[in-house]
């Protein structure tokens, strides 16, 4: 192995440790959610709306900057974001509440709520380290989705958990294609059992 290809090797190992280590503390704070308001769902929990997704997010990770509904400070501008193969711009966040927790990640987060999102009740946007580069969707920057029954998997998944044939036709409709959409990036992750392999 040369010495590039060990360093992109530890800086993907880097990215996917934040993003697991993310990804359990949110589906940590689902299951005590759901156990907390003894539901066995997140809509019978009482999250049914931006306010209480708001509570949601604040009252279970430690929150270092709340930027309210402007992504920055909490994400860098939305020009700075790309897709894998794409130009800086192309993609962004677009949420209704902006928060950096304790760890460095940044959520943009909105609830959900209609036929058209399936049984997703919450989008996540987050950037494993802020606004810190790169800002590549697919390699800091991922989409979740927060599901009714309290799983967080792939956000372009209409119920979770997703069939392996479905994260891999989003990964490639979406993740590596030059389509403005950033999805399909972390269920490739979840089919490829937590490696970065793209």
């Amino acid at each position: 192995m040369t010495v590039p290809s060990l360093m992109q090797n530890y800086q993907r190992q880097s990215y996917l440790t934040q993003l697991h280590k993310v990804y359990n503390e949110l589906m940590q704070a689902t299951e005590r959610y759901m156990t907390d308001n003894n539901a066995v769902n997140m809509k019978e929990a009482g999250l049914s709306s931006d306010a209480a997704l708001d509570n949601f997010i604040k009252s279970n990770f430690k929150i270092v900057q709340d930027c309210g509904a402007k992504s920055t400070p909490c994400f860098a501008p939305n020009s700075q974001y790309r897709k894998i193969n794409t130009s800086p711009g192309t993609v962004g966040t677009g949420q209704k509440g902006f928060v950096t927790l304790a760890s460095g990640a940044s959520f943009g987060y909105g609830y959900l709520n209609g036929a058209v999102y399936g049984e997703k009740v919450a989008i996540i946007d987050m950037d494993i380290n802020g606004p810190k580069g790169p800002n590549i969707a697919g390699r800091d920057v991922f989409i979740l989705g927060v599901f009714n029954n309290g799983m967080i998997e792939e956000y372009g998944a209409m119920s979770a958990p997703a069939s392996a044939e479905e994260r891999d036709k989003l990964y490639n409709d979406n993740c590596i294609s030059t389509n403005t959409n950033w999805t399909g990036c972390f269920g490739k992750i979840l089919n490829d059992n937590w490696q970065m392999t793209y």
